[in-house]
């Protein structure tokens, strides 16, 4: 069983930046592929970016340029930095850890509104 929770949501104005971090526990390794999604109301989960453990990514085209997922094994840490944020930004975002399985965290909130 892997564990992950996210942190590090909030109410940010457009423009701004925010900073999420999922931090996983159990059987966790760097095997893992790590990811983001996010849900906005009305719409399907949507991946945001991923990253293996060797450090190779991909994002959502959507926010190609203004995000970057990192991940810090030895911590069993990833984050999602999320700079130039747009309304459409909006949504609960959600951590992921797959391998065989996959396992989500309980989603955190971000708004961008002025």
């Amino acid at each position: 069983q892997v564990h992950v929770v996210e942190s590090g949501g909030g109410l940010v104005q457009p423009g701004g930046s925010l900073r999420l971090s999922c931090a996983a526990s159990g059987s966790i390794s760097r095997l893992y592929v790590m990811g983001w999604y996010r849900q906005a109301p009305g719409k399907q989960r949507e991946l945001v970016a991923r990253i293996t453990g060797g450090g190779s990514t991909n994002y959502a085209d959507s926010v190609k340029g203004r995000f970057t997922i990192s991940r810090d094994n030895a911590k069993n840490t990833v984050y999602l930095q999320m700079n130039s944020l747009k309304p459409e930004d909006t949504a609960v975002y959600y951590c992921n850890a797959f391998l065989v399985h996959e396992f989500w965290g309980q989603g955190t909130q971000v708004t961008v509104s002025s």
